[in-house]
């Protein structure tokens, strides 16, 4: 394009203030306020001259862009003032999948949020005593209540339980409050790093505890840990391997060796559980990860433990275990920074009484993984009657769900899969329609075919995923 050209293109667009006195424009900034509207015109005119000066815009595609103008404000208006954070839809398959929120809440825990958070609420004041309260007391009675009753043969009498604002911070919390200026016993092969690069090694460094490595990646015996503590020793580390297992020639030590271990020498033995399971994972087949009642029945003096996996309630980093240690922990002032807000507390109540009723099926991720491969197959089976397109080739084949989360890396529940094919487009380029519907839907691409797993999509949901595979193919 001509600079003499170009140049006459640039004197064709519109002020400012000739757009905003436009009829279209003028009522969009009566309903809206005349600043967002002036700063949704400013972008539009931006992106026009920006497209003039890349030479992607010539004099006819301007003109159609200026007779367009009061749309294009008007969508730049609503995109600029909707939510970032959206509802979507999750066909992976990956019931706890980090990138899209984890754990969805229960309808009880959504209720119990809306009617706390609305109105002023008993969060720090004692009803009873007509005086200050503990915010703990919300849900620490429900957590006796589930485990304190079922830790048969623990070597403390009771369980308490103290909440902060993630696993990390449980963490953080408790290597802070027993072993700062000390040292910490961990085995090399649990020295892991997770998603967002939270590495144990870092953590440790930033609660002023000093790490000691035990043993090697793949074999760590009791005698590591026997030979390492000396009178600097402030605590024993079990760490949970999130997302990895090690295989083949390996050897770790017993947890119950290590609880022998601790009480010998009068060290507290922590377990960073990671998902931390409130029921159990046997009844849904998985078979290779302990829940918290498994590690306080053998014994260990504190458990940490996330709100928004196994447990299906919200973020949240849970600590139970010996009341005298929990007491200490409560008392750092390190856990006022990490305490949670009346929104999670809420949550876990609302979470919390729905395990003490035995009614798992009301906490979303649990329905989840209690799901069938039968009943997931016939969902299948209906969604795909629904679909009517001549350009989709649709099959139902076995596959795989994955929990997420970090939890039970090696583990997997059979389901089935939607496998779609689509005439005319690559099964990246069906993906991306379907992220980029209205109501966005997150898939699996496997083998040049797109996968949808029922399992992690709410029945509600099947007739919008439906209507988003017919418009995403035409």
């Amino acid at each position: 394009m001509k600079l003499a050209v170009q140049s006459e293109l640039f004197r064709q667009i519109p002020s400012v203030d000739d757009v905003m006195r436009l009829p279209g424009i003028s009522a969009l900034a009566a309903l809206s306020g005349h600043g967002p509207a002036v700063d949704a015109a400013r972008a539009v005119l931006s992106r026009l001259r920006q497209e003039i000066a890349s030479h992607l815009l010539n004099e006819e595609g301007l003109t159609l862009a200026l007779s367009t103008l009061p749309k294009a404000v008007e969508k730049q208006l609503r995109d600029s003032v909707r939510y970032s954070l959206q509802s979507v839809i999750n066909a992976t398959g990956v019931i706890l999948h980090t990138n899209l929120g984890r754990s969805p809440l229960s309808d009880a825990a959504i209720d119990h949020i809306r009617e706390t958070a609305t109105t002023y609420s008993n969060l720090e004041f004692d009803l009873i005593a007509g005086e200050r309260g503990k915010r703990d007391v919300h849900v620490d009675r429900l957590f006796a209540q589930l485990l304190q009753e079922n830790v048969i043969g623990n070597h403390a009498a009771n369980v308490s339980t103290i909440v902060v604002n993630n696993n990390a911070a449980a963490v953080l919390l408790a290597l802070n409050t027993i072993a700062e200026g000390g040292e910490v016993i961990v085995s090399r092969g649990e020295l892991v790093e997770i998603g967002g690069s939270f590495r144990i090694p870092d953590v440790m460094a930033k609660s002023s505890a000093i790490l000691r490595e035990v043993g090697t990646t793949n074999r760590t015996r009791i005698a590591d840990y026997e030979g390492a503590i000396s009178d600097r020793t402030r605590l024993l580390l079990r760490v949970h391997r999130s997302n990895f297992e090690i295989s083949g020639f390996t050897e770790e030590a017993s947890t119950q060796d290590l609880v022998r271990l601790a009480r010998d020498r009068g060290i507290p033995l922590v377990e960073d559980l990671g998902s931390g399971a409130l029921f159990d994972l046997h009844s849904v087949g998985i078979k290779s990860e302990r829940g918290v009642l498994d590690s306080l029945r053998l014994g260990v003096d504190l458990v940490t433990y996330s709100g928004d996996k196994l447990l299906g309630g919200p973020q949240a980093g849970l600590i139970s275990g010996e009341p005298q240690l929990v007491e200490r922990l409560r008392s750092n002032p390190m856990f006022r920074a990490l305490r949670v807000d009346k929104l999670v507390y809420a949550a876990l109540e609302a979470t919390l009484l729905a395990y003490i009723r035995g009614d798992h099926d009301s906490i979303p991720a649990l329905r989840m993984m209690r799901l069938s491969k039968d009943e997931i197959g016939r969902r299948a089976e209906a969604l795909k009657s629904q679909i009517n397109s001549s350009k989709l080739q649709l099959d139902i084949v076995d596959g795989e769900s994955l929990l997420g989360g970090g939890a039970a890396p090696s583990s997997v529940l059979p389901t089935r899969l939607l496998a779609l094919v689509c005439t005319g487009l690559s099964a990246d380029e069906l993906a991306d329609r379907l992220r980029k519907s209205d109501h966005p839907i997150i898939v699996r691409v496997d083998q040049g075919r797109v996968m949808l797993d029922l399992r992690t999509v709410f029945p509600d949901e099947d007739g919008l995923v439906a209507s988003a595979l017919e418009l995403a193919a035409l």
